[in-house]
């Protein structure tokens, strides 16, 4: 071999040597008899084999593997097995070591954290566009021990650290990105609020230089001054809360480099445009019945003492965020005219703030979260900052769940979809007309059905034949939402086109017999034959499935038998027990109609009250609920003064706007008397109304008199207004009214 041998610099033997030290004072104790002679062993092989080698920053691979492994150590809490697994893993990844020499000399716990980086390198290999929230939860799920992920985030950390002065710039940009959008919001994740903003300041010092340092200037620039500020901003605050006998502390926060030059992008303006370069944070330490109620006084307490900003006030204690957040923020005007944010909460709702939904569980007796990963992520979080020592870091493993699969296109793009999808869903994801022809797929270069379920990590192709049809059965093979409509949607579109050439079929088949179909004739004959909907009968008709003689010879005898009965007189039927229903009508259509809540807002996310069935051009209100958002209700709703009563605070202003194209359903009671065609006079006036459809009634008499509901769809209240003086004028017909 003639390589030339690998060779430490002075500079990096010293720093080897003082970081040796300080790990063995540090996790000495949790090493086992022999591991020092084992890794001394290894090091030195690798040494004599020439296996060592810089990488392309030029780091020494040893130093920078015992620089990670102090970052685990001293800003996470890993120990022993993180220690050597950190140490260990390039040996394996280069093919020098196997998972199984690893696991003899270091044992099964480091073997399995070892056996997941390598996971995650081969996952690299596959060159996957990682730019995505998707590519993240996908890495989560390959490593089911999460030090895996902690360790990533050290040796990226690490990197970041040592390349400053480095002239290898693409591969400086590319580390930076990474570390960036793939390792700060994991960082973040977990709870490792440090390393997340050292990821995001140093990503913005590599790749906008100037920005930095600019910021970094101004901030530097404006410390003192910055300092005095909050000090006499926070005084006369403190000066209140005492004398109002409330228990708090407040804390103070400098925004980072990263988010100030974040928001200065967002809203374009220059570091002087930044009025909330930093935050006040009041925690009060209050009892759990009290706790909504020191809240508001204390924002009362500060907003009487400093101008608030109403188009900054953000109420997240009427309704918390969906992860459980609440708190009160607000923006005053402080001393100097300087805007100032400040976020006031309790004691539990900073801890839920703090440690996310592992918390939020704590409090609700909450056992799943939105999703396998967020549980997992949130418990980790929970572990990291509630373990002292952090000893259970190498005992603790995951029980991962996956909520969610990953898989890839085959260009690299990273999809997700619930667990239990298959080849037939992800066909549908890429285009209607890809499923819809879809017979079979490839996973990883294998051929199979589209049935096959789907796995974090495959690469799936689809194949497709332009002769293929959905299949009603393939309702029962898909998972998602989105398959499955457009599966409805081509099975009606194809159902349609078969109903047209079956109709044309048969219509040219009577009229070479002479005769003319009569519907109602030709509805009873499809119900004789077995048929519960049309369409199965049109459908069968066009794929030869049913003959059109035996549907001609059918319909003669249905036509003939009808004939026969014509002389018989029979009564009109009266009103007793009359039912209809009309299914196939879709309750609402794609609405132009819009809600204008609180004088000026427009797009806001609302739901019609069930109580009281509110259709465009009703008189409303909305009503801001806890969980789900505003619903709207009648002016006259039955629950309207109860809801004024108790709950005024919460009742907002609204109206319709837009043009009024939505379609409602409403219900009317109809009470009269018993009258033969009483039923038909009804249906005939509904059925003139321009726009209007009977979607059911049910009616039933006794002793002469008759009630029941009447629902149809219509577009407007002045209509239903209308309606209901037109069946009041109908013969026998004592009362209309709208429930």
């Amino acid at each position: 071999m003639n390589e030339t041998p690998f060779k430490f610099t002075s500079e990096e033997k010293e720093q080897t040597l003082q970081i040796l030290e300080r790990l063995r004072t540090a996790v000495g104790d949790t090493f086992k008899p022999g591991d020092e002679q084992h890794l001394r062993e290894d090091i030195q092989h690798a040494f004599i084999n020439h296996q060592i080698k810089r990488n392309v920053f030029g780091m020494n691979p040893i130093l920078a593997a015992l620089q990670t492994a102090e970052i685990a150590v001293n800003e996470i809490g890993l120990k022993r097995d993180g220690i050597i697994a950190i140490l260990m893993q390039t040996s394996v990844i280069d093919g020098y070591q196997t998972i199984e020499d690893i696991q003899k000399k270091y044992g099964d716990s480091v073997a399995h954290i070892i056996s997941g980086l390598l996971r995650i390198h081969d996952l690299y290999k596959r060159n996957p566009i990682i730019e995505s929230e998707n590519f993240r939860n996908l890495l989560i799920s390959f490593s089911e021990d999460m030090r895996v992920i902690l360790i990533m985030i050290a040796d990226r950390v690490n990197v970041m650290r040592q390349i400053r002065d480095t002239d290898q710039k693409e591969a400086k940009h590319e580390v930076s990105e990474e570390a960036s959008y793939l390792y700060a919001p994991l960082a973040h994740k977990l709870g490792l609020y440090k390393l997340k903003s050292e990821l995001e300041d140093l990503s913005l010092k590599y790749l906008e230089h100037d920005a930095y340092y600019m910021i970094k200037e101004k901030l530097n620039a404006t410390k003192a001054s910055r300092d005095a500020y909050i000090a006499r901003f926070i005084q006369p605050i403190k000066e209140k809360l005492d004398a109002a006998g409330l228990k708090y502390h407040m804390k103070g926060r400098t925004k980072s480099i990263h988010s100030i030059w974040q928001k200065m992008k967002k809203q374009k303006c220059a570091f002087e445009g930044v009025y909330d370069l930093f935050a006040i944070r009041i925690i009060i330490d209050a009892p759990r019945e009290k706790e909504y109620m020191q809240c508001w006084q204390t924002f009362a307490l500060i907003t009487d003492m400093y101008q608030p900003n109403p188009k900054r006030m953000r109420d997240w204690l009427s309704v918390p965020k969906s992860n459980g957040y609440e708190s009160l923020h607000t923006t005053v005007l402080g001393p100097e005219k300087k805007w100032v944010e400040v976020q006031i909460r309790t004691e539990r709702m900073d801890d839920i703030a703090e440690h996310g939904l592992a918390a939020h569980w704590r409090y609700k007796g909450i056992k799943q979260g939105e999703g396998g990963i967020d549980e997992w992520l949130a418990n980790i979080r929970a572990a990291l900052e509630n373990n002292d020592d952090l000893q259970l870091m190498d005992q603790f493993t995951t029980d991962l769940k996956e909520d969610e699969v990953y898989v890839f296109t085959p260009k690299g793009d990273l999809l997700n979809f619930p667990k239990g999808a298959t080849v037939l869903d992800f066909a549908y994801y890429i285009h209607s007309r890809i499923g819809n022809t879809c017979v079979g797929g490839k996973i990883n270069g294998k051929a199979v059905t589209f049935r096959q379920e789907l796995h974090s990590g495959d690469q799936v192709e689809i194949i497709t034949q332009s002769n293929q049809k959905p299949r009603r059965e393939w309702l029962n093979i898909v998972q998602t939402s989105k398959a499955k409509a457009k599966i409805r949607l081509a099975l009606k579109e194809t159902q349609k086109k078969d109903g047209l050439y079956a109709k044309e079929l048969l219509e040219r088949r009577f009229k070479n017999r002479k005769i003319e179909i009569d519907e109602s004739t030709m509805a009873r004959i499809i119900k004789k034959m077995g048929y519960k909907e049309n369409s199965d009968f049109y459908k069968d008709v066009a794929e030869e499935k049913l003959d059109v003689n035996t549907v001609v010879e059918k319909y003669i005898e249905e036509r003939d038998h009808d004939l026969n009965l014509s002389n018989t007189n029979k009564p009109a039927e009266s009103a007793e027990n009359f039912e209809f229903e009309n299914p196939t009508e879709e309750l609402l259509k794609q609405s132009d109609d819009v809600l204008v809540i609180d004088e000026h807002l427009k797009g806001i996310d609302f739901e019609l009250s069930h109580c009281c069935h509110p259709i465009y051009g009703d008189p409303i209100f909305g009503f801001v609920t806890i969980s789900k958002g505003i619903k709207i209700h009648r002016i006259d709703c039955p629950n309207a003064k109860e809801l004024r009563r108790r709950f005024g605070y919460r009742i907002v202003k609204a109206k319709w706007s837009g043009k009024g194209t939505s379609k409602y359903a409403i219900t009317l009671r109809i009470i009269g008397n018993d009258d033969i065609g009483i039923v038909s006079n009804i249906t005939n006036i509904i059925s003139k109304e321009d726009k209007l459809v009977m979607r059911g009634i049910n009616i039933s008499s006794k002793d002469g008199l008759f009630s029941g509901n009447v629902t149809v769809m219509i577009d407007d209240a002045g209509k239903t207004d209308a309606l209901i003086k037109k069946l009041s004028a109908v013969k026998g017909v004592k009362q209309v009214t709208r429930i």
